[in-house]
């Protein structure tokens, strides 16, 4: 009885091994806001798949936030710092990115296809949500990494 309860054991350590071995496909990432105002946009999380980002695979940046507010136009300004240095910076509007008008709970959501030649490594998003009349709604800032090669 002792030996099967001992391959049990083995088994299910060697499943658990397994399992840790594994990518991750979607991590939760943690957000900071660029300062303490009391912003009318809440962030409560953002999501990227695949985590880490593939060069010259598409990616998904899904940013969960809530507001009382109603934001019927607006748009993102979004800064990417790889290391010290600015690598890349865009606006986007932001009823490209969920469904206008935006109140309560609403997610932004936006897929980008980075080059091949993008190098790997540790990067910093930051973004700022504005109203309609340039009004900051949110400033939040978050890291994301992307890995070595893309994945056949």
């Amino acid at each position: 009885m002792a030996s099967k309860q001992t391959r049990l054991v083995l088994v299910l350590a060697a499943v658990a091994a397994c399992l840790l071995l594994l990518p991750a496909a979607s991590v939760a990432t943690d957000v900071d806001y660029c300062s303490k105002k009391d912003y009318p946009v809440k962030v409560s999380g953002v999501q990227i798949v695949p985590d880490p980002v593939e060069p010259g695979q598409p990616a998904t940046f899904k940013i969960s936030a809530s507001t009382d507010k109603t934001i019927e136009k607006g748009k993102l300004q979004i800064d990417v710092k790889y290391f010290f240095f600015y690598v890349h910076s865009e606006t986007r509007d932001i009823c490209g990115e969920t469904s206008c008008p935006a109140t309560g709970d609403f997610v932004l959501s936006h897929e980008q296809t980075l080059p091949g030649f993008t190098p790997p490594g540790s990067y910093t998003i930051y973004m700022k949500i504005l109203g309609d009349e340039n009004e900051e709604l949110s400033c939040i800032s978050f890291g994301f990494s992307i890995g070595f090669v893309a994945s056949s």
